[in-house]
């Protein structure tokens, strides 16, 4: 498998904590992973398809589980997996073209797994802290934007 030079790569704190983002917002509101994402050192954002902008408790609430998560100081490992077995779990379609026949996953304990060609922490709690700074909604899209403070 190619890896992939992107932003991604410069920030695996940040880009692990839009895997558990991802992952969070799949629990709580039954969507899908985000389709699009840029990933920067300073701050993130994450697209979602949705139906409504969310509320200021729920956005308190995704708040207190990504950190949540993040203090477990759980580890963040990876797998490979050939594109078969991979296509019978996971979506693929992010992947670069080029990805291949080996498919490498990322694990964040049992918390989430996704496939994934960016560099990550060893363990969450290296990540430190996460807070949303902003969302807003247009066309059925709705954009967090987030950030992770040093306190």
């Amino acid at each position: 498998m190619n890896e992939v030079k992107s932003n991604k790569e410069y920030n695996p704190e940040m880009h692990s904590a839009e895997h558990i983002l991802n992952q969070t917002m799949v629990r709580m509101f039954d969507r899908g992973r985000s389709f699009s994402n840029h990933i920067e050192k300073k701050k993130s954002k994450c697209d979602y398809h949705f139906d409504r902008n969310l509320t200021e408790e729920e956005v308190e609430m995704i708040n207190q589980k990504v950190n949540e998560i993040i203090q477990m100081d759980l580890p963040v490992y990876e797998e490979f997996l050939n594109r078969y077995e991979a296509m019978e779990s996971f979506k693929l379609s992010q992947l670069p073209e080029d990805a291949g026949e080996t498919i490498r996953i990322i694990r964040i304990g049992d918390y989430d797994a996704c496939p994934c060609s960016g560099v990550h922490v060893k363990s969450t709690k290296e990540i430190g802290n996460f807070k949303i700074i902003s969302t807003s909604f247009e066309n059925d899209v709705l954009r967090l934007r987030f950030k992770l403070p040093k306190e």
